[in-house]
């Protein structure tokens, strides 16, 4: 059984390894946002930019699977 040290130390050694990618994420969602809302032409479309780039990944997934043919 790991002490609360010990818990610490792998929760800190965990969290460093997975910073940059959450980093890239946060850059990639401020990018959506901008270029969501910077396309729209209603403030509902810029409503709708602001939750879409909330699953960015999600598009951006399927249209490389879709042009893949997968």
């Amino acid at each position: 059984m790991e002490t609360n040290s010990e818990c610490t130390q792998s929760k800190a050694k965990r969290i460093e390894k997975e910073a940059p990618t959450g980093l890239i994420y946060i850059f990639g969602w401020i990018g959506a946002v901008i270029y969501y809302i910077s396309v729209a032409t209603t403030f509902w479309g810029g409503v709708l930019g602001v939750l879409k780039s909330f699953v960015w990944p999600a598009f951006l997934v399927y249209h490389a699977l879709k042009a893949l043919g997968a």
